[in-house]
């Protein structure tokens, strides 16, 4: 699958890793194995087990398909990006889940494309994605703070529903920002704080105990009370009381693509609601607190607002940071 332009590098040393059938080896004999064609420099066992347990579980439910393009629309209105625009460009995806992104990127564009998990969720995107376009596909396993390229790598850097659940926010931010190229863009977007009610809810209210809850725990009190909640849910919303929904322990029924057959929707709203309260970390931001961040970390901010109710940030890594950040 790995027809690779940029070299791994060891996380310790920084030196250039060679490939020795299933290890990633430095000069100093350190080894990375190399399990299932996926490079692993993580444990697996870590903060983000949940999210491993959820996109191997759910590995196709927001996969685009022929009734819906959501991933596209979601990936190319963020970032706004032309897909003609990426031929040759080597993009860096950071935490790639299931892999919806991974493939709209590599069937829609031509660009070299360098996806990681800190999750096994690697898995899941490698089974539904090995087959597209395996000569630009680079697929790993690492964490966010320790990213094995050399700074000053990547053309575009995306990280699309990640940072809020990275222990250190601004730490994660600038580990992105280090792999851009000076001039290079790096596109994320995240939970924002929109005001003092943001945390008022049966999300934030629930979560010190849904995040202590076994995967399997969790999953299966959701599923049994998935239907009563996705009734009360609809009504309030029908009645205009949309607003007391965040009282309800579900995902914004509002949020899922419209449409969805009722089976599809029930397996969406499961999955979204799996997805609010099993993480370990869970930090919403307020956009410009995160425009701050970008701003003294390198890169200067070319736009910051919200596209279809997500906050996004775009920003242009500057040339002088290209020494600066360290």
């Amino acid at each position: 699958m790995q027809n690779q332009k940029i070299p791994f590098i060891d996380i310790n040393t920084g030196e250039i890793l060679t490939r020795q059938e299933d290890l990633l080896t430095g000069s100093d004999g350190r080894t990375y194995p190399v399990i299932g064609n996926i490079p692993r420099f993580v444990s697996s066992q870590n903060y983000t087990e949940n999210f491993g347990y959820q996109w191997n579980k759910f590995d196709r439910t927001q996969i685009d398909n022929d009734m819906q393009a959501q991933s596209y629309q979601r990936l190319f209105q963020e970032s706004a990006w032309e897909p003609g625009s990426l031929a040759g460009e080597a993009v860096l995806e950071a935490g790639s889940g299931a892999g919806r992104f991974s493939r709209t990127i590599l069937r829609e564009t031509q660009a070299d494309l360098y996806s990681f998990d800190y999750s096994n969720a690697v898995e899941a995107n490698y089974n539904t994605n090995k087959a597209i376009a395996p000569n630009r596909f680079i697929l790993f396993q690492a964490s966010i703070y320790e990213i094995p390229f050399a700074n000053s790598s990547f053309d575009k850097v995306l990280c699309l529903g990640v940072l809020q659940h990275t222990p250190d926010f601004e730490a994660s931010v600038r580990s992105l920002i280090k792999q851009a190229k000076a001039g290079g863009e790096i596109v994320v977007d995240f939970y924002s704080i929109k005001g003092f009610w943001t945390k008022i809810s049966a999300k934030y209210a629930l979560r010190n105990f849904s995040k202590k809850m076994s995967s399997e725990e969790l999953l299966s009190l959701i599923s049994k009370n998935i239907t009563w909640m996705m009734n009360f849910s609809d009504l309030l919303n029908a009645c205009g009381l949309g607003f007391l929904t965040r009282f309800i322990p579900l995902v914004d029924l509002r949020t899922l693509p419209e449409n969805l057959d009722s089976a599809t929707r029930r397996e969406w709203a499961v999955l979204d609601t799996f997805d609010m309260f099993s993480p370990e970390y869970d930090q919403p931001q307020k956009i410009s607190s995160v425009v701050a961040m970008f701003e003294r970390n390198g890169a200067s901010v070319t736009f910051a607002g919200r596209v279809n109710g997500a906050a996004v940030v775009r920003a242009i890594k500057r040339v002088e940071s290209d020494n600066s950040v360290s």
